[in-house]
């Protein structure tokens, strides 16, 4: 599948998997596990951004434990209309914007973030554009925290391939992100595997 393909679908999707499906299920395991995480290792002030944000519910989970600096990147716009609808609140405090991350990312300054977290982005990112995880080094002051998919669900990608389909309609690139990080200089905290997808916590040696 053609990787501007792959990001043409996403911008424009709807229904499963889409900003208002996952609004509509609302924070998760995952969410939890970043609070508990972000709240042991970072401060409340923290500077944190979320690439893939969609609709904002794991970052309307922190806004509603005591973290207030928080800005998204989605490369689906509806994604902020539902925000706006489902949480008015973050809408109106946070920092938002539409776009592509190997677009938004290289436009941040340098050091701009205490906390960098992904949840299920970082897996659809196509190998040529692998260079885009360096980017998270430059921007991350402290911490970031993936939650990708490593074949931890029967029936959402293997681990042992290189590439998977969901459904037969989008790709998942299966990485050792430890390998991708710690080459990058970050050092990992901890790793913890869920029914859906495995959290990892880097620190940025």
């Amino acid at each position: 599948m053609d990787p501007e393909d792959v990001r043409e679908g996403w911008a424009e999707r709807t229904g499963k998997y889409s900003p208002a499906y996952y609004a509509e299920i609302g924070p998760n395991e995952v969410s939890e596990t970043l609070v508990q995480v972000l709240g042991h290792y970072a401060t409340d002030d923290a500077r944190i951004l979320e690439v893939g944000c969609g609709s904002g519910r794991h970052l309307e989970h922190l806004r509603n434990h005591g973290f207030a600096n928080l800005t998204g990147i989605d490369i689906n716009d509806e994604s902020f209309e539902v925000m706006a609808e489902q949480y008015p609140r973050l809408a109106e405090t946070g920092t938002f914007l539409t776009g592509e991350m190997e677009t938004l990312l290289p436009e941040f300054d340098d050091d701009s973030f205490d906390v960098v977290y992904t949840v299920e982005a970082l897996q659809h990112v196509p190998p040529e554009d692998a260079w885009v995880f360096d980017e998270f080094e430059r921007l991350t002051t402290d911490l970031l925290v993936t939650a990708e998919n490593e074949g931890n669900s029967p029936d959402r990608g293997r681990g042992e391939e290189d590439v998977s389909m969901v459904n037969d309609d989008f790709p998942l690139f299966h990485r050792d992100w430890k390998a991708v990080f710690s080459e990058r200089g970050f050092a990992q905290l901890l790793r913890e595997p869920t029914s859906r997808d495995t959290i990892r916590v880097f620190r940025v040696v």
